[in-house]
This record gives C-alpha cells, sequence and structure tokens, in this order.
C-alpha cells in the first residue's frame, strides 16, 4: 500500500461481521483458560496480558506507526518525553556516556544533561554540524548510542541523518532519531540509516491537541550481539534469564523496552487516548501537505516584512538548509516556522500579544495555526549558553502554521506587524 492508504488501513483489519472501526479495548486484564497458558505469555509475549505492557487497540496504532516509518515494531508511550527516555535508557545504564546533537528540543536537553546526569548516564553534546574528526573525538568507551533530531524544535536545523548513521555505524553504536516534526510522511529516518525513531505523537501524529503521547520505532536492522550491548545478548536476571537476542532477534530492542521498561515504569497509554490518535493519522498525509504548502508561503511573506530580522525554514532558498532539506525531506519541511522579530523580546511579545487568529499556547503542530516564545517558555530552563547552542535568542518566535486559509494566516500576521510600528 502506498503511505495514504496505510494511514487509513494499517494495524487494523476488520475481521467478518466485526466493528469497521478500529474498536476500543477498554480494559486492564484479559482472561485465559489455564495458568501454564499465562506463564508461557512470560516466554513469548505475543498475546496481551496486562494493559500496562499492552492493549489490543494500542497495538493496532503500533502497527501502523511501525508500517508508515518502515519499521519492524514500535511500542507507544504516554508522552514524547517518554519515548526520548526509554529509548535512551534501553541502552544505557548508569556509568555509560552517550552523543546526542545539540539543537534539540529544549525538554529534551534538560532530561539529558540534568535527570539522566542524576542517574548516572552522561550525555554528551555536539554540533549537529561537527565535523567528523570531532564527533570522533566526542566516543568514549562507554559510548552506547547516538540521538539528534530530523527536523530540530525549534531552530530547524536539519540533521544530515546519513553522515550521523555512517559515524555511529562505525562505532558499533546506534542512531536514534527524533522524526516529530517531519512525520514519516515528509522523512522516513529508517531509510536514511537510522536504527531507532521516536516521535512525541501529541504533535503532527495526532493534530489535534486531543492528548499527550509517544512512540519508538525499532528499524530492525541494528546488531545488538556486537560486542557492546550485553543486556540484550545475556540471560535478564529480572525476566527469568531470557535473552532477548537469542528469543526475539530483530524485535530484540523493542521487546526488552516492553517487558523489561514499560514493565517497571508504566508509562503506557490508554487505549481511548490510542483511538484518538488513530483519528489523526488517518489524515496524516492530507494534512501534512497542507501545512507545508501554507508554512512556505508564510515564511516567503515573513522575509518581506521590515520588522523581521532573520526567518528559519528550511524549505526557503536563503536557509542554510535548504539542500540538505530537499534530499530528506522532498515533500516539504513541515509547518513550523521561527522568526527573529527586530528588537528582541519586548517586540516579540508586542507582536504574539497583537495576534488575533493564532492562539498563544504551549504547543507546536496543531490544525489551528499557534505561537509561543521559545526563550520564556519551552526553553526557559536553560542556560543563556544552551540557548545559543540551539540557535535561540529573545526575538526569536516559534510560529506553527496551522490549516486555516493561509490568506487569513498572513493577514493577521500583517496586522499584528503593525502594531510594532505604534
Amino acid at each position: 500500500m502506498k503511505f495514504e492508504t496505510q494511514c487509513m488501513h494499517e494495524g487494523y483489519t476488520p475481521a467478518n461481521g466485526a466493528p469497521r472501526v478500529m474498536p476500543i479495548v477498554q480494559s486492564t486484564t484479559y482472561a485465559f483458560d489455564s495458568t501454564d497458558h499465562i506463564g508461557d505469555l512470560f516466554n513469548l509475549p505475543n498475546e496481551h496480558m496486562y494493559s500496562r505492557f499492552s492493549n489490543p487497540t494500542v497495538e493496532c496504532v503500533e502497527k501502523k506507526i511501525a508500517a508508515l516509518e518502515g519499521g519492524v515494531a514500535a511500542m507507544c508511550t504516554s508522552s514524547g518525553q517518554a519515548a526520548s527516555l526509554l529509548s535512551v535508557i534501553n541502552v544505557c545504564s548508569a556509568g555509560d556516556s552517550f552523543i546526542s546533537t545539540n539543537s534539540i528540543y529544549g525538554g529534551t536537553v534538560n532530561l539529558f544533561a540534568v535527570t539522566l546526569k542524576k542517574l548516572g548516564i552522561e550525555c554528551i553534546f555536539v554540533s549537529p554540524e561537527a565535523s567528523d574528526e570531532e564527533l570522533q573525538a566526542a566516543v568514549k568507551p562507554n559510548t552506547k548510542l547516538v540521538f539528534g533530531e530530523t527536523l530540530a524544535n525549534p531552530a530547524l536545523t536539519v540533521l544530515d541523518i546519513e553522515r550521523f548513521a555512517a559515524f555511529a555505524h562505525r562505532n558499533n553504536l546506534p542512531l536514534i532519531v527524533d522524526n516529530t516534526f517531519p512525520t514519516p510522511y515528509l522523512c522516513r529516518p529508517i531509510e536514511h540509516g537510522a536504527d531507532i525513531v521516536i516521535h512525541s505523537t501529541t504533535k503532527y501524529m495526532d493534530g489535534h491537541a486531543l492528548q499527550v503521547g509517544g512512540v519508538i520505532v525499532d528499524g530492525g536492522h541494528f546488531n545488538w550481539a556486537n560486542g557492546k550491548f550485553p543486556d540484550f545478548v545475556e540471560p535478564d536476571e529480572s525476566y527469568h534469564g531470557i535473552s532477548y537476542t537469542e528469543s526475539f532477534g530483530n524485535q530484540a530492542y523493542i521487546i526488552k523496552a516492553r517487558m523489561q521498561l514499560m514493565r517497571d515504569l508504566g508509562c503506557y497509554p490508554a487505549a481511548n487516548s490510542a483511538f484518538l490518535l488513530n483519528l489523526g493519522l488517518e489524515t496524516l498525509a492530507i494534512r501534512m501537505d497542507r501545512y507545508c504548502d501554507n508554512a512556505q508561503k508564510v515564511a516567503e511573506y515573513l522575509e518581506g516584512c521590515k520588522h523581521v530580522a532573520s526567518v528559519s525554514y528550511p524549505g526557503l532558498n536563503s536557509s542554510p538548509y535548504y539542500n540538505r532539506a530537499k534530499h530528506y525531506m522532498p515533500k516539504g519541511c513541515s509547518g513550523v516556522i521561527t522568526f527573529n522579530i527586530k528588537g528582541g523580546k519586548s517586540a516579540a511579545v508586542k507582536f504574539m500579544d497583537a495576534l488575533q487568529l493564532a492562539s498563544k499556547v504551549v504547543h507546536v503542530a496543531d490544525i489551528r495555526t499557534c505561537v509561543l516564545h521559545p526563550a520564556s517558555a519551552t526553553h526557559r530552563q536553560l542556560t543563556d549558553a544552551q540557548l545559543e547552542a540551539a540557535g535561540i535568542d529573545g526575538g526569536m518566535i516559534r510560529f506553527s502554521v496551522g490549516l486555516e486559509n493561509v490568506e487569513d494566516i498572513i493577514a493577521d500576521i500583517a496586522q499584528a506587524m503593525d502594531k510594532l510600528d505604534a
């Protein structure tokens, strides 16, 4: 099936006489005929046993997202932050390190630099434009993975996935890519060498700002038995001595995450949340086309505004990431634009407060146009040095273009810009 068809049909196929629409299985528990049957599920978890591990409704969505990303399996989580956390600690333990680009979402920076540090895991930040020599210098004997964002939030830097994948694989390390902004409709990182893909499904996948969620997709290609990852190979004492690579083959990563981490941390989404997410996924392809088209027109308009110091959008010819974006995201660059208002924070706040159509919210990638001031909101916890590394200053505005008529969006921007002359 083509992508648009997969959005509607993957994950759930109704049996004869069954509901045409994916049903909500609102149950924590599942009944079995024998004690031995339940015991067998702890050897081979191929059925639902408890909804902290898996649920039939959520499983349908997991299968759909895995198909859309070209992976072998997926696991949904209760938030994008939970997906980021589990994707890393599924590989790293106390005493390990990992490498991440510094141009990533501010919440992820704090998770990596502060919270994981408290757990004994070191994050080594590098520039997404670091040379091969600089990247290699960041590798330590205890380094276990490489992390980056396809399209960074909010700097909109475009990761050279193939180069980072090659670097990671030269060192027998997996590459984890956050693909939230592009979604698999615009970019499929696994096809470019990424091993694991994560999303905050709260954003474009949901689209309607209905619920928070996340997902981890296993590409199924990485060799976890290469000698650097004994937790995947050696018997897991916390799970009756099972070897994940021996028992589960190319799904070792996602099964370990589910039966070890999800079992202990319990950050699994509710069935109803998955049902709502699926409604968003069914229209993903149609919506992404409109987001990209609207954002391109708004970005071009902003470039001509006298109060705008600079515009960051990879779809613009002026963007340093234009050619890279064409390679990785030939259909478009999502609906998120960042731009800097002349006059810094005070002018940025004055402009934002004058907007009438755009919603001022702590959110992005909605069907409705929304706007945020990153330096004082999502990235407020970062130091000045971290803000600079992420490409954020006081005049920066994150503008998430919605699905309204683009002429109305531009008219709202124009009247707000006029207020800056007052």
